[in-house]
């Protein structure tokens, strides 16, 4: 028998994340340890007369592909991949790993050169969403692997991912709603300013958000959610910042990581652990040395680390601070291959002045 939070979350991703319609070709992409969520959305999507298809992945293939390709295979871009983000009305991806760790052998300098050349598919992806002609969303399936990062049994891994989506609510998609009212504050306030200069341990960092647009996200390309962020000027960091916890990409994770900015470019980088990795991900291209994305995490709910960027960025008390590629629809022109989202705590000593005031003190808001 199907887990009733499991049919109420695909009911939220169906329903109010992505807001599916008749005939919306809607590609549903996860492990095959996702699949009792992944048939429930199926399900859903096709009750509302959307046309759905799967991506399902077999874990390992990517191991197998960066171990054994050549840098010309590494290069090679699917006609396929480039019709499908071209022509695909929604997509949900699922989180559901076998192994978070089976790409830390892996030499980075292979994936960034296959990055490198995915990233037409990725501005493709990008405009379209900015343009609401495509609508994504990113959620989580609990597995083994994540709930061993997370330091949880399975079982409590389970209630902590069905806790923060609310699917208990008695109606979730009202609750969203009211999440999407109150933040709404926050973007508005944001709004108004120009610069922003955070404070916090071993950080002290300025950046411009003249002309930007901040992002209400409430559960629509995320979900759980809770964050409102924006795309810095492109040219405007200065100082340096150090990342509270351990930044995950691409199955690699890298400990430590403080950043020092120079008109906008990252003139410096070390991490505890894997520093190598990191140089190498922000040599990918220009883009890469320069932040796509400022936000606050705004889920209170969401307290601990879990060693996965879906819920950490989220932790009420924290901003995070992406390298790489930032996101259209806030008025960001960085392009990169590259987007690596990375979180520092605020919620002791932490502090973020606009246009010199303080706005924000010891991870929350003041005077909202």
């Amino acid at each position: 028998m199907i887990d009733k939070r499991l049919e109420k979350l695909a009911t939220i991703l169906v329903r109010y994340s992505l807001g599916l319609k008749k005939n919306d070709l809607f590609v549903i992409s996860g492990s095959h340890l996702a699949a009792p969520l992944i048939k429930e959305v199926y399900h859903q999507a096709v009750k509302v007369g959307a046309n759905p298809f799967t991506h399902i992945g077999i874990d390992g293939l990517a191991e197998i592909y960066y171990k054994y390709s050549s840098e010309q295979q590494l290069k090679y871009v699917s006609p396929l991949s480039k019709f499908e983000i071209e022509q695909i009305d929604a997509s949900l991806s699922i989180i559901s790993p076998e192994n978070t760790r089976n790409m830390t052998n892996i030499d980075p300098k292979k994936q960034a050169i296959s990055s490198v050349a995915h990233q037409q598919i990725q501005r493709i992806f990008l405009e379209r969403a900015a343009k609401k002609e495509l609508r994504w969303c990113i959620t989580q399936y609990p597995t083994q692997a994540s709930a061993q990062d997370a330091e949880m049994s399975l079982a409590d891994y389970e209630d902590f991912v069905f806790n923060a989506a609310h699917v208990d609510a008695k109606d979730p998609i009202k609750y969203w709603r009211t999440v999407q009212r109150d933040q709404e504050k926050i973007r508005t306030l944001l709004s108004k300013k120009k610069n922003l200069h955070v404070i916090g341990k071993d950080t002290d960092l300025r950046v411009s958000v003249t002309g930007r647009r901040w992002i209400n996200c409430s559960g629509t390309e995320n979900f759980p959610d809770g964050e409102v962020f924006t795309g810095p000027i492109e040219t405007s960091a200065e100082g340096h910042i150090r990342y509270s916890f351990p930044g995950s990409y691409s199955g690699r994770e890298v400990n430590d990581i403080t950043l020092w900015f120079k008109k906008g470019v990252v003139v410096k980088a070390t991490a505890s652990k894997g520093e190598s990795f990191l140089h190498s991900m922000l040599a990918m291209d220009p883009g890469a040395k320069r932040l796509g994305e400022f936000a606050f995490g705004t889920n209170y709910g969401v307290r601990n680390y879990t060693k996965n960027t879906l819920f950490d960025e989220k932790i009420g008390g924290t901003i995070h601070l992406a390298v790489g590629s930032g996101f259209p629809e806030t008025g960001s022109k960085n392009k990169s291959s590259l987007h690596w989202d990375m979180v520092c705590d605020l919620r002791k000593n932490g502090e973020v002045y606009a246009d010199n005031e303080l706005i924000y003190k010891n991870g929350r808001f003041l005077n909202l």
